[in-house]
């Protein structure tokens, strides 16, 4: 029994040691990645699906949604509208907000 109880603490060391590994490496490859940030504005009411997921917090399945929303309902009409597209909410409205137009170009970029 107690051979048991020396192995699964052996065993839990080793799994938190190699948690703490992990955390690290992730931690010192988010160190060296360059910060970018999001530049200009997206036309909501125009933009392809690589144009959307410039916006924080949308990916693919965002931008195709914001797509099929406007093939089915026609142009967003306010950029708070965009609640009404499943995954966004309150919070990743305001963070895209200032990023989001109704009208002229599309002139976002990701900048280093």
């Amino acid at each position: 029994m107690r051979s048991r109880i020396v192995r699964g603490l052996a065993a839990s060391g080793l799994l938190l040691a190699l948690s703490a590994f992990m955390l690290s490496a992730e931690a010192q490859t988010q160190k060296s990645t360059p910060q970018t940030r999001l530049v200009g504005v997206v036309n909501i009411n125009t933009a392809d699906d690589q144009a959307l997921e410039l916006l924080p917090g949308i990916g693919p399945a965002r931008a195709r949604a914001i797509i099929e929303y406007r093939k089915a309902k026609g142009p967003f009409k306010s950029v708070d509208s965009l609640s009404e597209i499943s995954g966004i909410g309150e919070r990743a409205l305001e963070r895209i907000r200032r990023h989001c137009v109704l009208k002229g170009k599309t002139t976002a970029e990701l900048l280093q």
